[in-house]
């Protein structure tokens, strides 16, 4: 199929280092943690050196009652008794310290994550603007999601278990030397097939796990941008499509997932297949030295212990190598997240504009998403203060781009612009935006009062004038009829039209009471009666300010001061609706295109 070919060469790279790279950043990052890593690994080494004594505890209460019945002598069972509270004791100590090495590491991991979220939180209002439009929202949710989870579980579960496999391993391979090297050496031709099995297929396997996660990735965003726009989805019957681009991903997830989890399966069934086989070897080969006096019946019995404590870690390192996958593959899109280019540091910049006017210019602004295409193309214009401002044009021609430019929300290819002379550039991107309220055309309310939506982010917001803002844009009176008023929390329960909404996010504007004015389509999405109740509302915001008015219908911009008539990232036209009427240019045919197509649509 294409999409394994794709998934295979996509990931191909990466798979030789791909694993030591975030181990080493993994490592860093945990560097604070070092401390309580270091004695969840001294328990874990505690609870090893324990479990490798027991045998040879057990071999002595075997051997004793060996030689207690061959030797036709009775069996004191106070020896056995002592033996026996040491073992008990023995594995209560091995349990305390399990215990302590676990509640660490579940303590540690969950830090990590935390760590990991905030971080994550905070590289999002640090990356450029063009580096998240450039990934899908859901894709970054899983991340911080799915993958910091991943992780979390990772290093809850496999770092202990590694590390405790590993002491394990190596302790119980020694003592089993010690005890009868013929023994040992059976067992080791054993764990040699199973080493080098289980380092073939977590080498091959690696950009299955990444792949994995990779589609998750993608499968969340997919789900998320179907739900937000369900309504969409249905209204075009764009069903059918939606459930196949999901079965597509859900393809791809499940052909990355069946071959990882194909090669989880594998390696188990083959380790337990060599576990059970070396037992076969040693009960064997000790049974011919057991018969022929070289080992006594307790040599076999603490042998066996051992076998069990040598290749249940052999078992368990295969189990968790694949674990790891899964945790190498999520460190890597988290660290490929908060490794990605930020923005510059502006904290050096001290330039301020104390007493705002509201002046604005563009000289000579030039910009593109991409360096061989520009947008905009030697865009100039000077905006008085408190001057009403249209940007108008057909689709494609660069208008909210402008917008965003003015924001400092992308950066400029060339050029300048300044507000009351000074260059935006020479300020912090935060005092810039706090030089603007805006209104856009998607209305964004979230789970809280509607005190809480109106004053968003402002401190010391007296009541009284949220209620005024609210008088202010015709929202007082609805809010009232709510069941606790403005302390109503919004919930689907508590239903909103569209217009209510967008008159909502004015309000918020009129709380920021910023000297500067972004409106984007605000009143793109609603009907004309509540057009008109969003004009009235948008009006008294535009009082005393200097405004931004992006507009796709033409009638809402007539009284403007002056109207920029954008093409192709530059200003064709420029003037008052009046003077650009009777220029007869794109103004003009945009205009009297729309106002015949709404007269034919009201006559319909």
């Amino acid at each position: 199929m294409a999409n394994e070919k794709e998934v295979a060469y996509r990931f191909d790279d990466i798979d030789g280092n791909m694993a030591g790279k975030v181990l080493k950043k993994l490592t860093a990052y945990m560097r604070p943690y070092w401390f309580w890593i270091i004695l969840a690994l001294a328990a874990t080494f505690g609870s090893s050196i324990i479990s490798i004594i027991v045998p040879q505890r057990i071999r002595r209460m075997v051997d004793y009652i060996q030689e207690s019945v061959f030797g036709s002598a009775s069996i004191d069972m106070a020896v056995i008794w002592n033996i026996a509270i040491v073992l008990i004791v023995l594995y209560v100590g091995v349990a305390m310290l399990d215990f302590i090495s676990s509640f660490t590491m579940a303590d540690i991991s969950q830090i990590l994550s935390e760590r990991l979220r905030k971080d994550m939180n905070g590289k999002i209002d640090r990356v450029p603007l063009a580096h998240l439009d450039s990934k899908s929202t859901g894709d970054t949710l899983s991340r911080i999601t799915n993958d910091v989870g991943t992780l979390g579980s990772t290093v809850d579960q496999s770092f202990i278990a590694i590390a405790g496999s590993t002491f394990m391993l190596l302790g119980s391979l020694i003592m089993m030397f010690i005890v009868n090297w013929v023994l040992a050496l059976t067992a080791v031709v054993a764990a040699i097939v199973g080493f080098g099995f289980m380092a073939t297929i977590a080498r091959k396997t690696q950009k299955f796990f990444k792949a994995q996660q990779d589609e998750l990735g993608k499968l969340t965003g997919h789900i998320e941008e179907v739900f937000s726009a369900h309504d969409v989805v249905k209204t075009n019957g764009a069903k059918d499509l939606m459930k196949k681009q999901l079965t597509d991903i859900n393809g791809r997830l499940y052909d990355a997932s069946f071959k990882a989890q194909f090669a989880m399966s594998a390696l188990m069934s083959t380790m337990m297949f060599l576990s059970n086989l070396s037992f076969v070897f040693i009960s064997v080969v000790g049974s011919v030295l057991a018969f022929s006096g070289h080992i006594t019946f307790g040599v076999i019995v603490e042998f066996m212990i051992y076998i069990r404590l040598f290749t249940h870690p052999l078992r368990d390192l295969g189990q968790q190598s694949m674990t790891l996958q899964t945790g190498f593959a999520a460190s890597h899109r988290i660290f490929e997240f908060l490794d990605a280019d930020e923005m510059e540091d502006e904290s050096y910049k001290n330039a301020t504009i104390n007493d705002v006017k509201g002046k604005v210019v563009f000289d000579d602004v030039k910009f593109s998403y991409q360096p061989d295409k520009l947008i905009i193309k030697n865009f100039s214009a000077t905006i008085d203060v408190g001057r009403k401002v249209a940007i108008v044009g057909p689709t494609g021609a660069g208008k909210t781009t402008i917008v965003n430019l003015l924001m400092r929300f992308y950066e400029l290819n060339s050029g300048s612009i300044l507000i009351d002379d000074v260059d935006i550039t020479t300020m912090k991107r935060e005092d810039v935006y706090d030089l603007f309220c805006m209104v856009l055309q998607d209305t964004w309310l979230f789970e809280g009062s509607v005190k809480e939506n109106i004053i968003y982010n402002k401190k010391d917001v007296a009541e009284e004038d949220v209620k005024r803002v609210c008088k202010a844009v015709g929202l007082h009176h609805y809010i009232r009829s709510l069941p606790q008023g403005y302390e109503t929390i919004l919930t689907e329960k508590v239903s909103f039209s569209t217009g209510q909404r967008q008159l909502m996010t004015i309000a918020r504007a009129m709380i920021t009471d910023a000297p500067l004015l972004i409106l984007d389509e605000a009143t793109s999405s609603v009907d004309t009666r509540t057009e008109i109740m969003i004009q009235k509302a948008m009006d008294k915001l535009m009082i005393g300010r200097t405004s931004f008015v992006i507009a796709h219908r033409l009638s809402t911009i007539r009284n403007a001061d002056i109207i920029l008539v954008m093409n192709e990232g530059g200003i064709v036209e420029m003037g008052g609706h009046d003077e650009l009427l009777e220029a007869a240019g794109l103004y003009s045919r945009l205009y009297r295109s729309q106002f015949d197509f709404e007269e034919e649509i009201a006559y319909l």
